[in-house]
């Protein structure tokens, strides 16, 4: 497509291709991920204090401090050797910096550390934050782990929640996705796809009200199905925002999508007022994740408030990591780790 294109254009065609309605994950993968017009793409500056959003790595170095503390323990309970480290959308590179720290410099030399990223604006801050550390980078898990033979430690810290998802709302008639409808004179604005859905997946939420809105990261199974088979040992690790379904929407009718734009929250209609020029994100229901990790044979190790996990890896550094300020997000951060190794418990 010519380069020339302007939104508003680029915007109608891909309503024509969907058939009059953009459903709303299409919208939020253009949103986020189109090499010209997204956010992660194109758009996104940083993370922290001077970008439009900051993760749980910013509150302190705890996690990192984890999380290598977590890569030695279950390296050594595999037999390797070295430890083979793969970390899943690493944001500025700061964890990196941090969990490479905190091996030390034996274990470090050790360590065969790499990085999928998709951003290419994060992907040179990244280089720049972490030059001479040998860290390598590498365009998907599956080339990672075929460079690895198979073996491997993976870890993600709030990656899944940028993934494109489905948005559904309770309606008298049943439950129904929604979609994104735009026009040049009146912007973007949502509608409902024809058709109820007859998904036994809704019945965890039956008993919520009328109006209800959940989300579903689809795109996140089907991606973790593009590379499960080119896995072959080691552990998964999954941090993110979220909970089991159906807690997950306690006190929450409009759903938890919404929108970050210098470090201001968003939802409602203003989730859809700058298109690739905010973020956008919505909890992660861990249930799904625990799920769909059954359907590729994975096993469930654990799975933990964050504050949890800080606790039993950095037992030697409790100071701060009970605070109450940051005690409360620790506690709406969850840890899963799955393993290919059905035999691996915790």
């Amino acid at each position: 497509m010519a380069s020339e294109e302007t939104l508003p254009a680029f915007l109608l065609r891909i309503q024509e291709e969907c058939g009059g309605v953009i459903p709303f994950q299409r919208f939020m993968a253009e949103a986020l991920h189109h090499p010209r017009f997204g956010y992660y793409g194109a758009q996104i500056s940083t993370i922290g204090s001077r970008g439009d959003f900051s993760t749980s790595v910013s509150l302190s170095d705890h996690l990192g401090k984890s999380i290598a503390a977590w890569a030695i323990s279950r390296s050594r309970e595999e037999g390797w050797r070295r430890i083979p480290l793969i970390e899943i959308g690493a944001g500025s590179g700061v964890l990196a910096r941090t969990i490479l720290r905190h091996l030390g410099l034996f274990l470090r030399l050790r360590t065969d550390y790499r990085i999928i990223e998709t951003s290419g604006i994060l992907k040179q801050q990244q280089h720049k934050l972490l030059r001479g550390s040998g860290v390598r980078w590498h365009d998907s898990v599956q080339e990672a782990l075929e460079a690895f033979g198979g073996r491997a430690l993976l870890f993600s810290n709030e990656l899944v929640d940028a993934f494109p998802c489905r948005l559904f709302q309770k309606t008298p008639e049943g439950w129904r996705e929604l979609g994104v409808n735009f026009s040049p004179e009146g912007g973007l604005m949502e509608r409902l796809i024809n058709g109820t859905l007859d998904d036994p997946w809704f019945t965890p939420f039956e008993s919520l009200p009328g109006g209800q809105r959940v989300e579903r990261h689809d795109s996140y199974c089907h991606w973790l199905g593009s590379w499960s088979d080119s896995w072959k040992e080691g552990s998964l690790l999954t941090i993110d925002y979220g909970d089991l379904a159906p807690d997950l929407y306690a006190r929450r009718p409009a759903g938890s999508l919404r929108g970050y734009w210098k470090h201001r929250r968003l939802t409602g209609g203003e989730v859809y007022a700058r298109f690739g020029k905010q973020d956008l994100t919505a909890d992660v229901n861990f249930s799904d994740l625990k799920a769909w990790g059954h359907s590729l044979k994975w096993s469930t190790a654990s799975y933990t408030t964050q504050q949890e996990f800080l606790q039993k890896w950095s037992p030697k550094n409790q100071s701060g990591i009970s605070s109450p300020e940051n005690g409360e997000v620790w506690e709406a951060f969850k840890v899963l780790e799955q393993s290919p190794n059905s035999s691996l418990t915790c």
